[in-house]
């Protein structure tokens, strides 16, 4: 892993003392001064330390004063969404979610659209990329117009595999499979598994993309609820055991879309005991593991399974670029089925998409990107908290993920969603709606938005408006 910089030790220094409470809440910390004489630094150093600790919400700063250590304030209330703690065996089928969403016309007033789940321009690296492809196609040469194993380049795989063992993760390079992205390493998991009809457990709400994966398998699924403060619901998944055959359980533990919840080890353990208590084989998604804010990289389920029944995937569009369409599997007890199963899905990933990612990962190019965009997203999520809690109407509730490019929004329960929707079209700005998160009807209230893009004057103004168009609605009550 890569040296920390001066400013993340500074801070992680800091942070220390505020968790062993040796800084207690309300205590005035050193002056920027005072910390730029200790440690023999710059004052922008400094300040990029106690920019850190903003971000994470432990300290405040007060113009002319200095910074102070953040008092505790009350627990945000639990995002209750309705969910019901009985088993309920739903079909995958969408009463026209997607269909609403993918005929929606494109509005020339949107200005800003926070409902697109990828990298803005600003987050891609599109020089450092650009660059390694023509270098690829340099050295490749006519050798990239030819199939690749159907399994992947050996060396990409040697090199994920190596990537995931500095997070703890072991992943067999020849049982790793090279996909087009994360969606059809999904699609290849779950053809390992199932046949049509059977029963999946899935968290709610799960990203729609998956619930459309799910329905073209014409799978049944059993909903299991995430909470924003307590996470999967391994009590609910154990009572789905109990009273159903549930032939695979699908997750995000690492900054969950759409809540950004993430898992604790404690938990993980847990819910991996139980699968394997069970014999129920585990789906899980790590696509946003490198998007940690502040630490370290948050560890796999797969890191404490030996047993074969954990099936782990990701991909780099979220990390490097949509467009780059590769993705990876590790199917565990499966690969035999799963290699099979992607030989007939198309023999081979894009060579040059292969050649570019394996010579980005293999040197620190990555690692550099990554830690520069976990800060940007870090930045933004910060924002993006300010905008909400100061322009939208105060029973609001949100999520404060620790990592990912999205937060969970819940509105007041008076509030009429439909008219917000067209009033948002109107002024400019569209967000997830929440009823694409399930195949039920109990996230009507709730929205995604997505700070996968800079933010400008615009795009700040048109969360303003949407905020005080929400507030008036609620004014005639």
């Amino acid at each position: 892993m890569m040296k920390k910089y001066k400013f993340e030790e500074i801070a992680d220094e800091i942070e220390e003392k505020i968790t062993q409470e040796l800084y207690k809440p309300g205590y005035k910390l050193p002056s920027v001064r005072e910390l730029k004489a200790k440690y023999n630094t710059s004052i922008s150093t400094i300040q990029r330390a106690y920019e850190c600790l903003l971000i994470k919400d432990m300290v405040r700063s007060e113009p002319k004063s200095g910074y102070y250590v953040k008092r505790k304030s009350n627990p945000i209330s639990k995002i209750s969404s309705g969910f019901s703690h009985h088993v309920i065996i739903r079909d995958a089928y969408f009463e026209n979610n997607l269909s609403k969403i993918s005929s929606m016309q494109i509005s020339k007033n949107v200005l800003s659209e926070f409902n697109v789940a990828q990298p803005g321009d600003f987050f891609i690296p599109q020089k450092l990329i650009l660059r390694t492809m023509q270098q690829v196609i340099r050295e490749k040469g006519a050798s990239l117009l030819r199939y690749y194993p159907s399994n992947g380049s050996e060396k990409l795989r040697e090199q994920i595999s190596e990537r995931a063992a500095s997070h703890q993760t072991h992943l067999n390079p020849s049982e790793l499979i090279i996909t087009d992205g994360a969606l059809q390493a999904l699609y290849i998991a779950l053809s390992c598994i199932c046949m049509p009809g059977d029963v999946v457990a899935i968290e709610s709400p799960c990203v729609f993309s998956v619930l459309e994966v799910l329905r073209i398998q014409k799978l049944k699924v059993i909903e299991i609820p995430v909470d924003i403060q307590d996470g999967f619901d391994i009590d609910h998944l154990k009572k789905a055991c109990s009273t159903t055959q549930i032939k695979a359980v699908l997750i995000t533990p690492n900054f969950h879309n759409p809540t950004g919840c993430l898992l604790s080890d404690e938990q993980k353990k847990s819910l991996l005991y139980l699968i394997q208590e069970k014999g129920i084989p585990l789906i899980e998604n790590d696509i946003y593991g490198d998007l940690h804010y502040s630490g370290q990289r948050p560890a796999t389920i797969r890191s404490f399974d030996q047993s074969g029944l954990v099936l782990t995937y990701s991909s780099y569009s979220k990390s490097l670029a949509s467009g780059l369409r590769l993705g990876w599997l590790s199917a565990g007890q499966y690969f035999e089925k799963a290699e099979q199963i992607k030989y007939t899905l198309g023999s081979t990933v894009s060579p040059v998409y292969q050649e570019t990612i394996l010579k980005l990962i293999s040197t620190t190019s990555y690692y550099r990107h990554c830690r520069q965009l976990r800060n940007q997203l870090a930045r933004q999520s910060f924002h993006t908290h300010n905008l909400l809690t100061e322009f939208f109407p105060k029973l609001t509730r949100f999520s404060f993920p620790s990592g990912g490019s999205n937060i969970w929004v819940k509105m007041d329960e008076r509030t009429d969603m439909e008219l917000f929707y067209k009033q948002c079209e109107t002024i400019g700005v569209r967000f997830t709606p929440g009823y694409t998160f399930s195949y039920s009807n109990i996230y009507n209230h709730f929205f995604r938005i997505v700070f996968f893009d800079k933010y400008s004057v615009k795009r700040e103004d048109v969360i303003k408006l949407a905020g005080k168009a929400a507030s008036e609605q609620l004014a005639i009550w």
